[in-house]
Parts: C-alpha cells; structure tokens; sequence
C-alpha cells in the first residue's frame, strides 16, 4: 500500500495515485505475515508473499522477506491498475493458482487506505475454499486439518478445518516480528518473481478498473463542523435544552 503520508487521488477516477510512490506493508498484513512465520517454525513449509501494484511495491515485499518470508511475488501490470475488491481478490486467487499449491493462504484483517475487509474473503470464493476471519490463534496444522480460535463480540470461536483454507487475521496472532539485519541484506540477493496478465490470461473487462463492479464518484473533504451553543444552568435546564433541540432537529 502506499506510505500512509502520500496517499493522493487522482480527482477525475477516484483512484488512489500509486505509482512512484514508496510502498510499505499495510499494517494488518504484518500480523498476516507473523502468523504465517509462526506456522512455519512448528510444522516447516515455505511461505510465499503476494502482492499487487506497481514496481514500487517490491520494497515491500523485501521488507516482508527481511522478516522471515521465503519468497516474494509481485503482480503488476497496467490493466490491474484502478481494481476494487472484487477485481483485486479476482486476480490475487489467479495468481496463487499460478504459482502453485497451497494450503493455508493468510490475508491481514483489512487496510488501512480502503478499510473494507473484502479481498480475503472474496479471495477464498474466488478460489472455492473455506473462510476463516478474525483468527486470533492457530492452534494446530495436522493431518489437512486447521484448528483455530477466533474472536467474536461475546467470546472466543475454537474452529477445524480443512485446509486448504483461507484465514483473516487479527492482531491478536503475535506482534509482528522485526526484519534482522540478516535477513535484510539476504532480501537484496532474493528476486522478486513478477506475475503480468501474459501469464494469468484474464479478460481485460474482468480485472482492472473495467472489471470494478463498485466506482469511487466523488472524494471530498467535509466541511468543518462550527457553530455549536453553550447552556449554562441545572441539570434540569440543560436536559430541556436537549430535549428542545432534539425536536427542532425531528429527531425526537
């Protein structure tokens, strides 16, 4: 995702400028990536890292390869640029299919620029495999099976699954271990493997901005809320004030 202090529109499509702009991790898919180092260390495996944008974003993948992840692949071509949610997930499942079998595919819980929550699980519909959100811990990976807990508003979820599964994940997993200076220097050596569309053969009307079902119409900045009235006095007076005012506004 771009760096959070350069995030720009363009004015005429909505869309986020991202080219030539320094990327970085988005901070939930840091935990993502923790878990998925976790999961490595006790049961062995590699982890593999994907991403979607323009070149700049390699950056970002060597950060998460600095971190413990074993490989990096970009997708990046013009006609994904301008994708929402749905073109996105569309063409990150056609990636991972490309880049071989999988059984456990970690997505953060969302982004900090779009804030949606909908590429994980659109990803697993795209790929026709289970879902699993708001996984705070993985208990065990044994025998094709996932067992987890997640949280939910009135308590814990302890799930088992069959994998291959999709997870989302929040920050409960683990803090999100720092890049070793062994790691950096070896994520130097390492080649980003990139993914165009030459190797997915999507319909260009199904990715990209074409294949965007949802449209940004207009970004704006509100207008500062001003005005306001101080009411001085008892409870009682300030409760009439309230009320008062509730009912001018037909909201009581």
């Amino acid at each position: 995702m771009p760096e959070a202090t350069n995030v720009e529109f363009e004015k005429t499509t909505g869309r986020l400028k991202r080219d030539e702009v320094a990327a970085v991790i988005n901070p939930f898919d840091e935990f993502a990536i923790e878990a998925a180092l976790r999961i490595k260390e006790k049961n062995n495996g590699t982890v593999k890292v994907l991403s979607m944008g323009p070149l700049s974003a390699e950056q970002a993948l060597r950060d998460a390869i600095a971190m413990g992840c074993d490989e990096g692949w970009l997708a990046t071509d013009s006609v994904f640029g301008g994708a929402d949610t749905w073109a996105t997930s569309l063409t990150l499942s056609k990636c991972i299919q490309s880049i071989g079998k999988f059984d456990i595919v970690i997505c953060g819980l969302k982004t900090t620029d779009g804030d949606t929550g909908q590429t994980g699980p659109e990803i697993a519909e795209h790929l026709s495999v289970p879902c699993i959100s708001y996984v705070s811990e993985f208990v065990e990976i044994k025998d094709g099976f996932a067992t987890v807990k997640r949280n939910l508003d009135d308590g814990v979820e302890t799930l088992k699954v069959p994998l291959p599964t999709v997870f989302t994940v929040s920050k409960d997993v683990g803090q999100p271990r720092l890049a070793t200076l062994r790691g950096r220097l070896a994520a130097k050596k390492i080649t980003v493997k990139r993914i165009t569309n030459k190797e997915l053969a999507l319909d260009p009307k199904d990715i990209g901005l074409d294949g965007s079902p949802t449209r940004v119409i207009k970004i704006f900045t509100p207008d500062p809320i001003v005005g306001g009235e101080i009411v001085e006095g008892s409870v009682d007076k300030l409760t009439d004030a309230i009320i008062n005012k509730l009912k001018e506004a037909k909201t009581l």
